[in-house]
């Protein structure tokens, strides 16, 4: 038993790793497109933010993740092969529709993917009735939500700071904010690390406390908070290129004090929506802010073809997640009566 808890921790380790991996182009592309940082120092810059936001990040997304999409007692209660069977269900579903999107080189969205894996690795082992559906609701409220409000925050902040700085030459500006950028992307790293890495914890732990530890009462370790910080910054310092040239290159062209306002507008959204414990998107957000800073120039200055393409990723993600962990359980089911 002990030995199968620890491999699928390993697992849920190495989900965290492609989500970094994944999610690279969330933290990198504004700042690698304006040419601020080269990809290597971008990718270590990030991955540095995404590990110490472990000391700062709290748990509010995990504690959701662990109880606020399946209801963690039912599935305990059918006991350890159950919650075994489910949570590698989730894992390999979010791990596949991950892999997809990135080959593609689509920005799809790891939360939404392991959330997704969640549901369809729950539905034939609990039924309806095993679903938190208040907390499935939030989550795909803010799916429209997330995107919206970086939006509207990356076109503020565009306007805000283009009115700020109008009587400036326009290199005395790029040089600002070429300096300013490497705060806004440690922000928004940092948001992708208090967000993205929280979700993992909350999977360690309902296996954690659905099986060698059923006696305890649910909670996040630290040293499982240390450890899926640490998984995702050596995913994101590991890099995912494709995506890297659809979110910096394709959506639009951006400059310093573009990418200083998507980054900032982004990070302070994703922050700000972790403090109430939704797992929300940073892919989600990292694109409406770099669209709203794009529209800002006008509709011509948005590849609306590429924006299109990410919307109907965004719209499969749950769904194909899901589907592919529901298979993954009944698959996994039938194996185990046939031994």
């Amino acid at each position: 038993m002990f030995a199968i808890v620890v491999g699928l921790i390993a697992l849920a380790l190495v989900f965290d790793f492609i989500n970094g991996f994944h999610d690279a182009a969330n933290s990198i592309a504004t700042v690698v497109s304006t040419r601020v940082l080269s990809p290597l120092v971008a990718v270590f810059w990030a991955a540095f933010f995404n590990f110490i936001a472990a000391f700062g990040g709290g748990v509010k997304v995990a504690n959701t993740m662990g109880k606020g999409i399946i209801q963690f007692d039912q599935l305990k209660a059918l006991g350890t092969e159950s919650v075994l069977v489910v949570i590698l269900a989730a894992l390999v579903g979010a791990i596949v529709w991950d892999l997809i999107t990135w080959w593609w080189g689509l920005p799809s969205s790891s939360s939404h993917a392991l959330a997704g894996g969640l549901i369809g690795g729950a539905l034939p082992a609990l039924g309806a009735s095993g679903l938190v559906w208040d907390g499935i609701g939030k989550i795909a409220l803010f799916i429209v939500l997330s995107p919206v409000i970086g939006m509207v925050l990356g076109t503020s902040m565009t306007i805000a700071t283009a009115w700020l700085v109008r009587r400036r030459a326009p290199l005395q500006v790029d040089k600002w904010f070429r300096r300013l950028q490497l705060v806004s992307s440690g922000i928004f790293s940092y948001s992708h690390g208090t967000g993205d890495a929280q979700k993992t914890m909350g999977i360690i732990s309902v296996i954690l406390y659905g099986t060698i530890w059923a006696d305890r009462p649910f909670a996040v370790p630290f040293w499982v908070v240390l450890l899926c910080h640490a998984a995702m910054g050596l995913g994101t310092a590991a890099g995912g290129w494709r995506i890297v040239r659809t979110m910096g290159h394709n959506l639009t062209k951006l400059q310093p004090i573009g990418g200083f306002c998507a980054e900032t507008g982004g990070g302070v959204t994703i922050l700000a929506i972790a403090k109430l414990g939704i797992p929300v998107s940073t892919t989600h957000t990292i694109t409406g802010a770099i669209v709203g800073v794009g529209a800002t120039k006008g509709n011509r200055a948005v590849r609306w073809g590429v924006a299109g393409r990410i919307v109907w990723a965004w719209v499969f993600t749950i769904p194909a997640s899901a589907a592919v962990a529901a298979a993954v359980y009944v698959s996994a089911r039938t194996l185990l009566a046939l031994m």
